[in-house]
């Protein structure tokens, strides 16, 4: 017998500064989600939160494609929470946490979880260049507390660079982070599931020669980074590191999916860097890759985060 398909609010767009990122994921989600189980409408959050205000009775589920502010900080799940429209990922708490850099890594670090020694600066206040430089060396990492995708984040080498970088990331953001700088190989952890998580095969990222991390361009620019999948690590490191990720999943109060970055430090140890709710979502981003090598082809991945997000929601029925 056939069944009616599920009404999916496709949420993309918003006014954040990875607005276009949205939109790439939100082309490719559409595409694969099947049109005889699903019948997927847009919303852009820039122009479109009344109407999704007034369908609300006749949508199923929401699927979150917001990257940085009101969208990956919990602001659209606490909107979609009050509409009591399902939709996947982490709710209104665990999105909260993990965009806030500073607590994800108190949190990480209350949890035994390894992270590089930071110090923040927060607008208005002033701040001492020599005692910072003296603390945490040259090269030092400078990010904005609350952005994705390295905007605004700056590697510096000398002291005029930390105060350079310091002042830019405070145009992205109120406080920023100050972060001793770890020299080693970058990977990322997907992890997927609600009650009992599991760690899907861990990806190497290599930016190009001519980047000097993973950056805004890094990440988007075809071609720009080499990804390896699986990585090319021991079994006992590859446990280790989907255990990390595991444990930031639940530490930081996450459903359904998330992507934890790391680095292999050269000295041996794993540090923490930071964990993603919604990760990139076009058929190549990180996140899927992982995913189809565990098993899962991108339109069934996206099936199983769906069910996911319908587990133990409130519905309008509920």
């Amino acid at each position: 017998m056939q069944t009616s398909k599920l009404c999916i609010a496709l949420i993309a767009g918003g006014v954040s500064g990875e607005r276009q990122v949205s939109l790439n994921g939100a082309a490719g989600v559409e595409k694969a989600l099947d049109p005889d189980k699903f019948d997927v409408k847009r919303y852009d959050p820039a122009t479109d939160l009344p109407r999704l205000a007034a369908d609300a009775a006749n949508i199923d589920f929401a699927f979150i494609l917001l990257h940085g502010l009101y969208g990956e900080d919990g602001t659209m799940q606490g909107f979609l929470d009050l509409l009591q429209i399902p939709y996947q990922g982490a709710g209104v708490l665990g999105s909260a946490i993990a965009m806030d850099k500073h607590l994800a890594k108190e949190l990480y670090r209350l949890y035994g979880l390894p992270v590089a020694d930071w110090e923040l600066v927060t607008k208005g206040d002033s701040f001492d260049a020599d005692s910072l430089e003296a603390r945490f060396g040259v090269p030092v990492v400078i990010k904005p507390v609350r952005e994705g995708s390295s905007l605004g984040l700056t590697i510096a080498r000398s002291k005029q660079e930390l105060v350079d970088g310091i002042e830019k990331a405070l145009v992205h953001d109120s406080q920023v982070m100050v972060e001793k700088y770890i020299e080693g190989r970058e990977i990322t952890v997907g992890v997927l599931g609600n009650d009992d998580p599991v760690g899907l095969p861990v990806i190497e990222i290599i930016p190009g020669e001519e980047f000097e991390f993973f950056d805004y361009n890094a990440k988007y620019k075809p071609g720009a980074s080499e990804e390896i999948c699986p990585a090319d690590i021991s079994e006992q490191l590859r446990d280790l590191v989907q255990g990390y990720g595991v444990e930031a999943h639940k530490a930081l109060r996450l459903k359904g999916y998330s992507r934890t970055d790391m680095i292999i430090g050269n000295d041996g140890n794993v540090y923490l860097l930071e964990t993603n709710t919604i990760p990139g979502m076009t058929e190549t981003s990180l996140m899927p890759q992982a995913a189809a090598e565990y098993g899962l082809a991108f339109p069934q991945f996206l099936e199983k985060l769906i069910e996911l997000g319908l587990e133990g929601r409130k519905t309008k029925e509920s």
